[in-house]
């Protein structure tokens, strides 16, 4: 099996070799001594970055995913997703995003199913993706925190202490962090940007269309959502 970047190395040559022949006319000037390295590594370059650009982030992520004999199962799908798997891929780690969601799948959702915390990580990264909420995982987790009433995540506003004590519970929601991060596909919740707990009955569940129910949660799209599709 070809390591990662050996994959992406075979991908940037197959591509490049679809580059219009604009290419090819640029680089056949590699024997006029008046054309600078500059100007002819800048064009090779370019058909390169053209290439990737065509090639989407999750594709991407999947390409660059280490393979199972290098540390755990290749998993795309969140159907793939077991118990058993999930304690077989390694210690998870990242940076401030991949903080940011392990946090709130501690705080949102360890008490669930692992169907239910995987669609609580869809629902935030479902509105990372959407236009009317912040572009990133820390800013969609920290919406309205500190406003009243204006907190998107019940944890970041009920005035407890933000205090990890399972640790063999956080290191598994790292890993499904890690998991979703990596460009998992997001099947539970078609589309899911809210969700509630069965005990609690807010308003705007009244309107938002209901796509699911998983454990104790319910799961919603905004009606807008609905329409765009």
């Amino acid at each position: 099996m070809l390591k990662p970047m050996k994959w992406v190395a075979a991908f940037i040559a197959a591509s490049t070799l679809c580059v219009p022949a604009v290419a090819d006319v640029t680089m056949g000037t590699s024997n006029n001594p008046t054309v600078s390295l500059n100007q002819r590594l800048g064009s090779l370059f370019g058909a390169e970055t053209n290439a990737l650009a065509a090639f989407g982030a999750r594709d991407m992520a999947r390409l660059t995913r280490m393979p199972s004999d290098q540390g755990g199962p290749v998993l795309e799908s969140v159907d793939d997703l077991t118990s058993t798997k999930l304690a077989a891929m390694p210690p998870a780690s990242g940076g401030e995003q991949w903080s940011c969601l392990t946090e709130a799948l501690y705080f949102e959702a360890r008490g669930e199913s692992l169907k239910g915390i995987l669609g609580v990580a869809e629902v935030i990264l479902n509105r990372v993706d959407d236009k009317r909420y912040p572009g990133s995982v820390c800013d969609v987790v920290n919406q309205g925190t500190g406003e009243r009433y204006r907190c998107q995540f019940t944890y970041t506003c009920d005035g407890q202490p933000e205090t990890i004590t399972e640790m063999n519970a956080y290191k598994k929601l790292g890993k499904i962090a890690r998991f979703m991060l990596d460009g998992a596909e997001r099947e539970l919740t078609d589309g899911a940007t809210h969700y509630h707990t069965k005990s609690v009955n807010p308003r705007w569940a009244r309107v938002f269309p209901r796509t699911t129910t998983i454990g104790y949660h319910h799961f919603y799209r905004e009606p807008s959502r609905v329409a765009q599709n």
